[in-house]
């Protein structure tokens, strides 16, 4: 029995990275809760690598409450101090606080364009773009920009390629790879 080929950055001895590289990554997603998911915690992969950010998925799940995205946008100090002490997840203050601003300039965007959906795929007119070998583009850069113009921190253009690729919205598994196509 022949092994799949995957991209080259999927962790082979990391059976986490490679369910995530091979049911998720580059899959298209349309639901805001997923949306909001990942969206918060590709802002706490700043600096780190995403695979430490994927190993720590489930304690940000609990810490986040399931990231509903209602009971973030709820969070009051107390709250901010409690993630702040929690070793399940990356306990750096600034990226803490911007997940609950985040969320709710997430929610305005979803009361401005009827969901966080809607505008994201409206950059591409709900197409998948194909590409390799980035780290950012102009689509990454023009988000990032509008973003940040919303007020939303953790959200460079380097983050949000990162994004947008997670999302679906880039399709950049490597052309040998066997999820390139599916």
């Amino acid at each position: 029995m022949q092994e799949n080929v995957r991209c080259c950055w999927a962790n082979p001895k990391n059976p986490l990275y490679i369910r995530y590289h091979d049911e998720e990554w580059g899959v298209p997603v349309h639901d805001d809760q997923k949306l909001f998911e990942m969206l918060i915690l590709e802002s706490f992969q700043a600096g780190l690598s995403w695979e430490c950010i994927l190993n720590k998925r489930e304690a940000f799940r609990r810490a986040f409450d399931g990231f509903d995205l209602e009971k973030v946008c709820a969070y009051g100090e107390e709250k901010l101090a409690a993630l702040g002490q929690d070793s399940g997840i990356v306990r750096n203050k600034l990226k803490i606080r911007a997940a609950v601003n985040n969320a709710r300039i997430f929610q305005a965007i979803q009361r401005e364009w009827g969901s966080f959906d809607r505008y994201l795929w409206h950059w591409t007119d709900g197409k998948t773009i194909y590409e390799t070998g980035k780290v950012r583009s102009e689509l990454s850069d023009a988000v990032s920009e509008n973003l940040k113009g919303h007020g939303m921190k953790f959200v460079g253009t380097v983050i949000i390629y990162s994004y947008l690729q997670a999302v679906g919205v880039i399709n950049s598994h490597e052309e040998n790879c066997f999820c390139r196509h599916q």
